[in-house]
């Protein structure tokens, strides 16, 4: 499978080629995306922009482990913008874009991890 959104060489490198961490790390990243977009909706719903800014930073974090390189930096712009209230008939499309590509990266994970758990 060709790998659009992950990059499966950084995970490894990131988890030093224990299968097991990326394994779990995936785990999070699947449980927390969902959670981190719902909050994402209600933030921006509530002009709590600076909140919203918080959020991108964690959410930074997240994509950055799994090598995400274009939508970490995408969202570093996000959290300095919504911290300052700055251009914010951009958060939505920041937004759409942050669930677009994380359901992506799911669903390579996905793929990633089957490949890993096969004996």
């Amino acid at each position: 499978m060709e790998y659009k959104f992950i990059n499966p060489e950084y995970i490894d490198s990131v988890s030093s080629g224990d299968s097991s961490i990326i394994i779990e790390i995936a785990k999070l990243f699947e449980e927390q995306v969902p959670e981190m977009l719902n909050e994402m909706k209600i933030l921006f719903g509530q002009k709590k922009y600076y909140d919203l800014g918080l959020l991108a930073h964690k959410a930074k974090s997240s994509v950055a482990i799994m090598g995400m390189a274009g939508l970490a930096q995408m969202l570093k712009t996000f959290e300095l913008q919504a911290k300052e209230s700055l251009e914010t008939e951009k958060y939505r499309s920041y937004i759409d874009r942050f669930d677009k590509e994380t359901s992506e990266a799911i669903r390579e994970l996905g793929h990633l991890v089957s490949t890993l758990q096969k004996p």
